[in-house]
């Protein structure tokens, strides 16, 4: 992200991947060929398209499937028999988020494969946000396990949809993939909000983020966050964060101030003042207490544990998930 949030860009989901994270995502494109003796690793489909992520959550689909016959026609029909992320994705929100009677799912499930097909990004933000969750969050093996279960994954991804209908004037039905998000999640991110790729939102409960808030690449996000306003401005009020943060949980964000890339905000610290780049803040109000160790401290590995009111990490080793170059 930009030090000057003033120039940031207004198109929505700016992807900036290394090289390498293109051999990943559909319909990017880079000049440099990929390296020889590239592995996808063991659980990618045989035989599958060129949708890295896609075939990979496929492959791991089917493996449970075979493990767990009970699980064969749940797995069917939220997965194998979906031609493409985009669409297993707008078909397993709609299920989710329809109200018998009033908001049918099949009329909802179209409007979010509208919204995904009219925002491309969104769909590859949506494949850095489960590799993010893969190799970021020690507790999730698989990501069809981010998938179908996630509440904080999902609550991203119909945020997306619901931030290109906003992109595009359809303000109503914007608002109401939100209220509907909040109500079934308990995550509350307003559509006019822009949100970078490769986000986990872990356990993700009491998540709030307001409308003018901008969010980088590569940021971690525990439960019980608010990147809210101070209730004393109106227009551009809400926080924006940099590339790589890592924010604890039950911190609170509070006005238009910028968290600087690879900062780190303890757990229930009260921000109400810059944070400079890679630096760890805590306390009511947030006070620095020093730089981080190194510049990738979003990321969390099998060591990362909770120590007092700050997220200790050591830098995660990923062979193909390196975003925000």
């Amino acid at each position: 992200m930009a030090a000057c949030v003033d120039k940031w860009q207004p198109a929505p989901y700016q992807c900036r991947f290394a090289k390498n994270i293109y051999r990943l995502l559909p319909d990017c494109t880079t000049d440099s060929p990929v390296a020889a003796g590239w592995s996808e690793g063991p659980a990618a489909a045989t035989g599958g398209s060129d949708d890295y992520v896609w075939d990979v959550l496929r492959g791991e689909a089917q493996d449970d499937a075979d493990d767990e016959p009970i699980l064969r026609k749940f797995y069917h029909d939220l997965v194998l028999s979906q031609p493409s992320l985009e669409v297993a994705l707008a078909a397993h929100l709609a299920a989710k988020l329809c109200i018998p009677g009033a908001l049918p799912q099949d009329a909802l499930r179209d409007l979010l494969v509208g919204a995904l097909a009219a925002h491309p990004d969104a769909g590859r933000a949506a494949r850095a946000d489960l590799l993010a969750a893969r190799d970021r969050d020690p507790a999730c093996a698989k990501m069809v396990h981010c998938f179908l279960y996630y509440k904080g994954f999902l609550a991203l991804q119909a945020h997306r949809a619901a931030h290109g209908l906003w992109s595009d004037g359809r303000t109503a039905a914007a608002l109401l993939l939100q209220s509907r998000t909040s109500e079934v999640f308990g995550v509350d991110i307003h559509p006019g909000a822009r949100i970078g790729c490769g986000i986990l939102l872990d356990h993700a409960t009491g998540v709030v983020i307001g409308e003018t808030a901008v969010i980088g690449h590569d940021v971690s996000i525990l439960h019980a966050v608010t990147l809210g306003g101070t209730g004393k401005d109106s227009g551009d009020r809400h926080p924006k964060v940099g590339d790589g943060v890592l924010i604890g949980a039950g911190a609170s964000v509070l006005g238009n101030v910028h968290i600087g890339d690879g900062a780190k905000i303890g757990a229930g610290a009260v921000v109400l003042r810059d944070v400079p780049d890679r630096t760890t803040a805590v306390g009511n109000p947030a006070k620095p207490i020093g730089k981080t160790a190194t510049e990738r401290t979003a990321r969390v590995d099998n060591g990362a544990e909770m120590v007092g009111l700050t997220y200790l990490t050591r830098e995660f080793p990923s062979k193909h998930y390196d975003l925000c170059v």
